[in-house]
Parts: structure tokens; C-alpha cells; sequence
């Protein structure tokens, strides 16, 4: 079973794609910060991470910044999944890591194909 982490700092979000995951066989790891998510990363690295960008204390783009300067998180393929839908909000997502942009709203089937598409 593939594990995945998600990080949001908004409880219903988190629980809709934690329900959306598991309905298709996830293992799901849930944070609501990102300096949370990154010492659950590094604790034990999942098959990839769904993240929210504006967070408070760190932003997911710092977020991703570390954990692809982590040698124990580096290879963790990383989603944006933010309501920030501007194209610049995309292409810096890109630029810190993250392989996929998913903008809020989005649906189950966004998120299992965004997620099938990293892993695999």
C-alpha cells in the first residue's frame, strides 16, 4: 500500500483528500503544517506528499525547498495543491520541486490521477 502525506492547514480540506485517498487504497499521513509534515517526511519518507501553499510558519514552497535539499526526502515526488491558480503561483511551485499543480477546487479524479501519475 503506497503512503501518502498531506499537509494543510485547513481541517476540511485535509479531511476530504485524506477520504479521497483512502477510498482508492492510500495510506494517508496527515499534518497541519509543513514543519510537522517535514519531520513526519523525514521520519519515515512516503511514496510522495500533497501540499497546500499558504500555511502559516512556513509555505509550502519553503516546504518543498527543503525537502528537496533533504538527502532522506530529495527523491519524494511532491503535489501543490493550492487554490493560488495564477500561472507565475504554478511555475515557482515547479521551480521548488513539486512534479504536479493541482488548483482547489479539484476532484476526486484530479487528485487519484495526479497522485497515480508521480508514483508511477
Amino acid at each position: 500500500m503506497k503512503t501518502v502525506l498531506v499537509v494543510d492547514d485547513t481541517p476540511s480540506q485535509l479531511e476530504l483528500i485524506n477520504l479521497y485517498l483512502k477510498d482508492n487504497g492510500y495510506n494517508v499521513i496527515r499534518a497541519t503544517n509543513a514543519k510537522e509534515a517535514f519531520e513526519k517526511a523525514i521520519f519515515s519518507p512516503p511514496d510522495v506528499i500533497i501540499t497546500d501553499i499558504v500555511m502559516p510558519e512556513m509555505s509550502g514552497f519553503e516546504f518543498c525547498r527543503r525537502l528537496k535539499r533533504n538527502s532522506e526526502t530529495h527523491q519524494v515526488p511532491i503535489i501543490i495543491c493550492s487554490s493560488k491558480d495564477k500561472e507565475i503561483d504554478k511555475v515557482w511551485g515547479m521551480r521548488q520541486g513539486a512534479q504536479m499543480y493541482l488548483t482547489k477546487p479539484f476532484s476526486k479524479h484530479d487528485l487519484i490521477t495526479a497522485v497515480e501519475s508521480v508514483i508511477n
